[in-house]
C-alpha cells in the first residue's frame, strides 16, 4: 500500500519560552522534527508534507535537511489539527493508498507502531493510535470493542465508567487517502475553541457505515513536547532507548547511564565505551574500538580496533 506522510509542525510552543519554533528544539542533538521524519521514512512514503506555521522557513529548511523532496506548506492561521491537515491536502492531489498524520513535536513514535497503524487499514477505513496512560486525566478515551474503535470521548464528556478506561487518544491517525480528502472538509468547529479537530474524523467515518480501528503503544512513544520539562523527559527517553539498542547490538557500555548518544551515532559490534562519554552528531565507530572515559566525540570516524582517550576531544 502506498503511504503518504503528513507531519503537523505549526505550533509556536509558547510554554517553551523561546523564539525558536517548537519542532526545532533538539533531542539527541537533532530537532524534534528530524526524529518524526526519520521514523516516518521507515514506511518509504510516496509523499511527505510538513505543515509549518511559526518560523515556517526555518522549519521547511530543517525538514529538507532530512529529505530534500519534503513539501512544506504554511498554516497561516492555526485553527486546529483538522485545519492543519486541510492545508496539506492539495499537496496530496492524485495520491492514493494511506495517509498517516504525525506530530513534529512527538519524537519517540517507533516505525513498528506506524506500520501497525497503516497495516490496520486493510481492515478499517480509519486507524487511531492509543496509549495506556498512567494518569488518564484530561485525555480523550478510546471506547473499543474487540479491534473496533466505537468512539472517542473527551474527558470532560466521559461518564464515570468511561473515565475508568485507561486507553487514551494520542491524536495520531491513519486514514485511506481518498477518504481523508473527502471527510476533512466536513469537519466542523462547533466546540468551545471554535477549532477544527481531526479527532472528529472517526465519527464521520462511522456515520457512513465505515469501520474504525485502533493500535496501541507504550505511553512514552506518544510524549509530546510542549515545555522545557517535556523536552528533558523526551531526551531521557531517547537516551534510554539508544543505550538499550547499543547493548542489544553487541556494544559494551561499562556505565550505560553516563553515556550520551546523538540521533545518528553508529557503533560497531564489540565497541567498548567507558563511563562519561558524550557522542555529538556525526560519529561512526568501527568494530572492536574502545572509547575511554570522559571523552567527547563529534563529527568523526574511529577505525576498527582504535583506542580513543581517556579525556579525548575529537571533532
Amino acid at each position: 500500500m502506498d503511504v503518504q506522510l503528513v507531519i503537523l509542525a505549526a505550533g509556536q510552543g509558547t510554554r517553551m519560552q523561546s523564539d525558536l519554533p517548537k519542532v526545532l528544539h533538539e533531542v539527541g542533538h537533532a530537532p524534534l522534527l528530524h526524529h518524526a521524519l526519520r521514523a516516518g521514512q521507515a514506511l518509504d512514503p510516496e509523499h511527505i508534507v510538513v505543515v509549518a506555521g511559526h518560523g515556517g522557513d526555518a522549519v521547511a529548511a530543517a525538514a529538507q535537511q532530512v529529505q530534500a523532496d519534503v513539501r512544506a506548506v504554511p498554516q497561516a492561521q492555526r485553527l486546529g489539527t483538522a485545519h492543519a491537515v486541510a492545508q496539506a491536502l492539495p499537496a496530496l492531489d492524485g495520491a492514493g493508498g494511506a495517509t498517516l498524520v504525525l506530530y513534529g513535536d512527538t519524537p519517540l513514535i517507533r516505525p513498528e507502531t506506524m506500520r501497525a497503524m497503516v497495516g490496520g487499514l486493510t481492515r478499517h477505513a480509519v486507524m487511531v493510535l492509543g496509549f495506556e496512560a498512567q494518569d488518564p486525566t484530561g485525555y480523550g478515551r478510546l471506547i473499543t470493542h474487540g479491534d473496533v474503535l466505537e468512539r472517542i470521548v473527551e474527558h470532560r464528556d466521559a461518564s464515570e465508567m468511561e473515565r475508568g478506561v485507561a486507553l487514551c487518544n494520542s491524536g495520531v491517525i491513519a486514514c485511506e487517502t481518498e477518504l481523508l480528502r473527502r471527510l476533512v472538509p466536513m469537519i466542523g468547529n462547533d466546540n468551545a475553541k471554535g477549532e477544527y479537530y481531526l479527532t472528529d474524523l472517526p465519527g464521520l467515518a462511522r456515520a457512513e457505515g465505515l469501520s474504525c480501528g485502533y493500535a496501541s503503544c507504550p505511553e512514552n512513544e506518544t510524549l509530546g513536547v510542549n515545555s522545557r520539562a517535556d523536552l528533558a523527559r523526551a531526551e531521557a527517553a531517547f537516551q534510554a532507548r539508544a543505550r538499550a539498542a547499543a547493548l542489544g547490538d553487541g556494544v559494551t557500555l561499562t556505565a550505560p547511564d553516563t553515556v550520551y548518544f546523538a540521533w545518528d551515532t553508529v557503533l560497531g559490534r564489540d565497541v567498548s565505551v567507558e563511563p562519561h562519554v558524550v557522542f555529538g552528531p556525526g560519529v561512526t565507530i568501527e568494530t572492536s574500538a574502545r572509547v575511554r572515559a570522559f571523552s567527547h566525540l563529534e563529527g568523526c570516524h574511529v577505525s576498527a580496533g582504535a583506542i580513543v582517550g581517556p579525556y579525548a576531544r575529537l571533532r
